[in-house]
């Protein structure tokens, strides 16, 4: 599916932005020029799919980080999977969330950067979050999807669109890491612990290209993305 850049530029500010100033950027967003970019590109549900997810990221009822991680995995997983290239044209497209939202659909990739930066942006440090690359044993491919680890050497929560329930990774016997990611750094998983350190998340082709898209804008200046 071709894109035209252009219309995404405002869109892809604010996924960049909100990350500077978490809950409190919400409240300048411009979410009527919002649902606008979005209906026009997509359809008049994708204006009523970014009003519900405007009203996850600023739910005040929830209290509890972990109340935080069950509200966003289960709007996301109400999304339907579909591959890439159906979808974008391309064989290994990472979407922006607005991309997500607005078309309804994406794939492993997709649900778990969407969850990466809505959390990002309800106040959980990136510390706590990894996007981690797993292989599917019941699917016999690779996956991705997010963990939270809510103390440094804790074994972490699961965030999947394939099991909808949030796990601790000791209980998904189905998934077996191969490494992991966020805005700072990249980890190769090993048998027990987090993985060793081997370097900074920008190694990841993919991440690199998404960070490109997110600051090649207009308006010439440089970007921050976690």
């Amino acid at each position: 599916m071709a894109k035209d850049t252009s219309n995404f530029i405002i869109l892809l500010l604010i996924c960049v932005l909100w990350p500077l100033l978490a809950v409190n950027q919400q409240k300048l967003l411009d979410w009527d020029a919002l649902e606008i970019k979005l209906i026009n590109q997509y359809g008049e549900n994708s204006g009523k799919r970014l009003r519900a997810w405007q009203a996850v990221l600023n739910d005040q009822t929830l209290s509890t980080e972990l109340d935080k991680l069950k509200r966003v995995n289960r709007f996301f997983n109400l999304l339907n999977f579909v591959d890439d290239v159906p979808l974008w044209g391309k064989k290994d497209y990472w979407a922006t969330p607005l991309e997500f939202i607005g078309a309804n659909a994406g794939d492993c990739e997709d649900f778990s950067i969407a969850k990466y930066f809505s959390l990002l942006s309800m106040g959980i440090s990136e510390e706590k979050m990894r996007i981690t690359y797993v292989k599917a044993l019941t699917l016999n491919q690779y996956h991705m999807v997010l963990a939270y680890y809510p103390t440094p050497n804790a074994v972490p929560l699961i965030l999947d669109n394939i099991n909808g329930k949030i796990l601790p990774a000791d209980q998904r016997k189905d998934l077996i890491p191969v490494y992991s990611f966020n805005g700072e750094n990249l980890w190769l998983s090993k048998a027990k612990g987090q993985g060793k350190l081997a370097g900074k998340s920008s190694r990841l082709k993919s991440w690199n290209k998404l960070r490109e898209r997110f600051n090649n804008t207009e308006l010439g200046k440089p970007l921050y993305i976690p």
